[in-house]
């Protein structure tokens, strides 16, 4: 199996590049800024969920085939910048007509919102194929064929990556939930929250739209 020396080093690496904000921080923070808490938490599991699909594939060498082929890189690509720009546009158009949907009694937002959150989370991340290709530039390094199965050393450094990058989107998702819980009282300022997180969301899509097919 994999080598204890090596998992810790991994999991150091991993740690580090969990905690360091990028596009799935920033994301998870826009979507508690927007209905509360709660579908902040339950994004975080969302995009988790994600992260396990890049995992399974890139066991499966699906991944592979998908940056090897610059149609269906770019297809994914577009798919997942449409999507993640629509949240934005949608959630922006919400903060002007619809009245504050979350507050400290309910624990962040309606179960809807809550299932809708995660739903979303899932399909963004599974959309993202920067997330495939780190998958599959990072992991490798890791992997020692001598000591058992590739694809399973992948799967379970994989999961790894997924547990740390999820626990950090939970914290990030308490901290703007406190923001959220001293905004409940000014509705202009919950709509101002709002629409900057779906801002936020449209600009993490312009973001995705620059991403490039390793190699």
């Amino acid at each position: 199996m994999i080598d204890a020396g090596a998992l810790t080093l991994y999991i150091a690496a991993a740690l580090l590049l969990a905690i360091t904000p990028g596009p799935g921080i920033f994301y998870v923070a826009a979507r508690t800024l927007s209905g509360g808490r709660a579908e902040g938490i339950a994004s975080s599991f969302g995009t988790g969920v994600g992260g396990i699909v890049h995992v399974v594939a890139g066991a499966a060498g699906v991944s592979a085939i998908v940056l090897a082929s610059a149609e269906l890189f770019t297809l994914l690509k577009i798919l997942g910048v449409i999507y993640l720009a629509w949240i934005g546009v949608r959630t922006i158009l919400a903060a002007r007509r619809e009245p504050l949907r979350f507050s400290i009694d309910n624990g962040g937002a309606a179960p809807s919102g809550v299932r809708r959150a995660f739903r979303e989370g899932v399909i963004v991340e599974a959309l993202n194929p920067k997330t495939a290709a780190f998958f599959l530039a990072f992991i490798p390094h890791f992997v020692d064929p001598s000591t058992g199965s590739v694809a399973l050393q992948f799967v379970v450094l994989g999961l790894v990556s997924v547990t740390l990058n999820t626990l950090a989107d939970i914290v990030v998702a308490f901290i703007a939930g406190r923001i959220c819980d001293g905004a409940t009282t000014r509705p202009k300022l919950v709509r101002r929250l709002r629409a900057f997180s779906g801002a936020s969301m449209i600009m993490l899509a312009a973001l995705l739209a620059t991403a490039r097919r390793p190699g």
